[in-house]
């Protein structure tokens, strides 16, 4: 059995990325497979050709992981080490540009911050202001909205480790005379610091694999990143697939490296500030100044959730986008036109046809998977949990190249169509469904099947009456996860997506290259909505299921 899911999920994971190597090496026909003529020359050419390339992402990763980690470290000092009014709701309210779109984070800021058009710019040349506010179509507003949606990650990550942290060594600081800043930036940073590390880390292997904003803002402003110039490369005519397999390749070295040794550093846990003798965390007392770091917390939400969905709101509203409302014509036509459209109605369509049908046949295939690396005594499960959480160290854009390379050269007719889609979706969602129900199934006592197999249960009976009841609550966790992040995949879907298999996501990337503002708009809305609806139920049910089994 062992043998038959290593087969299958290194079919999944590790068959495209061997014919992705493959033509990172052919240096003769790009549509030859197996390739004619063999070298390096795509690898030389990256270094030559690309060199440009190359720079512009490392500043931008670079420069959106410094502001993603600044806002991160500031926002989980506020929640867990101060008594900044309001803690428990700010803190949900700051995961919610987790749970927006990148895709829509982009379009949203093209629209504030564009040149001549963009609100903010609008709006200073009617307050008598000359030339241009603000410019996003640059390297600084490519890293700016990276940073916006990746800092509620470092938010996350870093924030655990300060919850975890024994509030007498600051005491002790304070007794000692110290101020309060002080005491944050001698004694909780360094405690900190490996999860600060491993945070930084792990968002800069993110930002290095980051689309969605450098196509949207990168693009009109001819700044190119390995992503950008990826997706470029495929739509050139002839198409340069092994000089973007070359750069998929390299990008994923360095991401696989990267998160490697996150995963390093979290294994080798230093400075350990939780010890036998118990402790209650307790907030620092700020004063008037706890109002002031909440007015920190409203701006970054007013920053990265509220003015991005209220300028796409009003400009899916608008005839004509602009910052004087005065001016504006207001219209549901947008909508109707968005929701009329064939082709867009079928992209949402079919983007939420494939988020139920992944979801629900992928979660329980995950749930098998989980409960054979963590609950047999099979050989093997531990090569099964590296191949499954593989994908996670593989750039979206990057694994959908190396599919669409694999599934052209394959002898089984599903490239363009819905089903590999489906195929692609559910390989890409393994490490998110894998992280989610292991956490659940690690919490399930093993003698409540034990009871079972002593009753004379066998395996597959005990799974289905046992092991799956149990699991309920995380089952239905991963299923809305895997079912929000299928309705707005982008990376995968750009060139998997076919004249008859079109989803959602690269369909208002189109809208925005080639319609109004408007229009995209209103299809981003559509589709936030959706993922929004899906939150929600994701709270309610988790929430009452956890309860059920209390």
């Amino acid at each position: 059995m062992t043998l038959t899911v290593l087969v299958i999920v290194s079919f999944l994971v590790l068959l495209p990325m061997v014919f992705l190597v493959g033509e990172s090496l052919n240096t003769g026909d790009p549509m030859a497979f197996p390739p004619t003529e063999y070298g390096i020359a795509n690898y030389i050419a990256m270094f030559d050709e690309d060199l440009h390339v190359l720079t512009n992402t490392v500043i931008i990763a670079v420069m959106a992981t410094v502001m993603a980690i600044f806002i991160g470290f500031t926002l989980a000092w506020i929640l867990t080490r101060t008594n900044v009014p309001g803690r428990e709701k700010l803190e949900r309210l700051l995961e919610l540009p987790y749970y927006m779109t990148p895709l829509v984070g982009a379009l949203a800021w093209a629209v504030l911050a564009g040149p001549k058009s963009g609100f903010f710019n609008q709006l200073w040349l009617w307050a008598g202001g000359k030339g241009d506010l603000f410019n996003i179509y640059s390297m600084f507003g490519i890293a700016w909205i990276m940073a916006l949606f990746e800092g509620t990650v470092a938010f996350v990550m870093i924030s655990a480790s300060m919850k975890s942290m024994d509030p007498a060594l600051e005491e002790s600081a304070r007794v000692m005379g110290a101020s309060k800043l002080r005491t944050a930036l001698t004694v909780t940073l360094p405690l900190v610091m490996p999860g600060v590390l491993g945070a930084t880390l792990f968002v800069f292997a993110e930002m290095l694999g980051s689309f969605a904003a450098a196509l949207v803002i990168g693009i009109p402003a001819r700044v190119y990143v390995i992503t950008t110039a990826i997706w470029d490369s495929t739509l050139a005519y002839p198409p340069a697939y092994g000089r973007a397999s070359a750069m998929g390749l390299a990008l994923f070295v360095v991401m696989f490296g990267m998160l490697t040794f996150y995963r390093w550093i979290v294994k080798r846990g230093s400075f350990a500030t939780i010890t036998g003798k118990a402790f209650r965390p307790r907030p620092m007392d700020m004063g008037r100044l706890a109002w002031v770091l909440l007015g920190v917390c409203l701006l970054y939400i007013l920053l990265a959730v509220v003015l991005p969905i209220a300028a796409l709101i009003i400009t899916s509203l608008e005839r004509f986008a602009t910052a004087l409302l005065s001016q504006a014509q207001f219209t549901l036509a947008n909508y109707e036109t968005a929701l009329s459209l064939g082709p867009v109605r079928t992209a949402m369509v079919n983007s939420l046809g494939l988020g139920f049908g992944v979801a629900s046949v992928g979660v329980l295939v995950i749930a098998l998977l989980v409960w054979i690396i963590y609950r047999s005594q099979l050989r093997g499960r531990g090569a099964i949990e590296y191949l499954a959480m593989f994908p996670q160290a593989v750039p979206r854009l990057v694994f959908g190249l190396a599919l669409l390379w694999a599934w052209i050269n394959m002898p089984i007719p599903i490239y363009g169509t819905l089903w590999l889609l489906a195929l692609a979706y559910f390989t890409v969602m393994l490490p998110i469904g894998v992280r989610t129900l292991a956490g659940v199934v690690l919490q399930i006592d093993k003698s409540l099947e034990e009871c079972a197999r002593v009753c004379g249960a066998g395996w597959g009976y005990q799974l289905r009456t046992v092991t799956l009841p149990l699991l309920k609550p995380g089952v239905i966790a991963a299923w809305l996860l895997i079912f929000m992040a299928c309705v707005r995949e982008l990376g995968v879907s750009v060139f998997l997506m076919g004249p008859n298999a079109k989803v959602i996501a690269p369909s208002i990337v189109s809208a925005f290259a080639s319609s109004g503002v408007e229009l995209t708009a209103a299809m981003a809305l559509v589709q936030t909505f959706t993922v929004i609806v899906a939150l929600i139920i994701l709270f309610r049910l988790t929430r009452g299921m956890t309860k059920d089994m209390t």
